[in-house]
C-alpha cells in the first residue's frame, strides 16, 4: 500500500500516530534465555471500515497438527531466502491471505517472543486496503476474521485445564489466547494510548 493510498484513508490521522507510538515507545521484548529457538514471523494486517480501525484475523483449520483451530495472525517460519523476518511476516501473509507486499504499508513492530513450540516470533504492524481482494489458502486458513480493535473486550475463558485471559468480540464466538492474545495485547496498548 502506498503512503499515497495510505493518505487516503480518512482515519482522522489515526495510522499515522499509530505508527509514530510504535516507533518512539517500543513493546517490551520476552527474553527466552537458553532455549534453542527457530526464527518466525507474523503480520497483524489493520484497516480502516466506518470510522474504526479493524485486523484480520485467521482461524487455522481443525486438520492441521500444530494449534488445530487457533486464532493468529497471519505469518510463519523464516525460511532460508527471508531476508529479514519482515521478509518473511510479508511472504506467508500473500501465501495465506493473498495480499501482496507493495498492498501494506508497514507502521512497525511489536516485542518479539517465544512460543511453547519453540519458536521466536517477531511480530509486525501494517495497514492494508479495507477493499483488498483476499483469496485465503484453505490448506492453511479455515476462516479470515476481522476484529474491530476498539471494540475488543478481555475476558477469562477455562482453556486446557486453566483460567486464562482472551480476548473478544461481538457474541464471544471467537477466543484469542496464547501467543497470539500476548500480541494483540501489545498492540492494544498502543492503540489505546494513540485514543481515537
Amino acid at each position: 500500500m502506498t503512503t499515497a493510498a495510505r493518505a487516503a484513508v480518512d482515519d482522522g490521522g489515526f495510522f499515522d500516530r499509530l505508527q509514530t507510538r510504535l516507533r518512539t515507545v517500543p513493546s517490551k521484548v520476552m527474553e527466552a534465555p537458553g532455549l534453542t529457538l527457530r526464527e518466525a514471523a507474523v503480520l497483524a494486517p489493520l484497516f480502516w471500515r466506518d470510522g474504526e480501525p479493524w485486523a484480520y484475523l485467521t482461524m487455522r483449520p481443525l486438520t492441521l497438527r500444530q494449534h488445530p483451530g487457533q486464532i493468529s495472525f497471519p505469518g510463519g517460519a523464516r525460511d532460508a531466502g527471508d531476508v529479514t523476518p519482515l521478509h518473511t511476516a510479508l511472504r506467508e501473509t500473500k501465501e495465506e491471505l493473498g495480499l501482496e507486499p507493495d498492498d501494506v504499508s508497514v507502521l512497525g513492530m511489536l516485542g518479539a517472543m517465544p512460543t511453547i513450540t519453540s519458536y521466536w516470533v517477531t511480530p509486525f504492524v501494517g495497514v492494508v486496503p479495507a477493499d483488498a481482494p483476499l483469496t485465503p489458502n484453505a490448506g492453511e486458513i479455515a476462516e479470515v476474521l476481522e476484529a474491530p480493535l476498539w471494540r475488543l473486550r478481555r475476558e477469562s475463558r477455562f482453556i486446557y485445564q486453566a483460567d486464562r485471559t482472551v480476548y473478544v468480540w461481538g457474541e464471544g464466538r471467537h477466543v484469542v489466547w496464547g501467543a497470539t492474545w500476548r500480541m494483540l495485547d501489545q498492540l492494544m496498548e498502543h492503540v489505546t494510548a494513540v485514543g481515537r
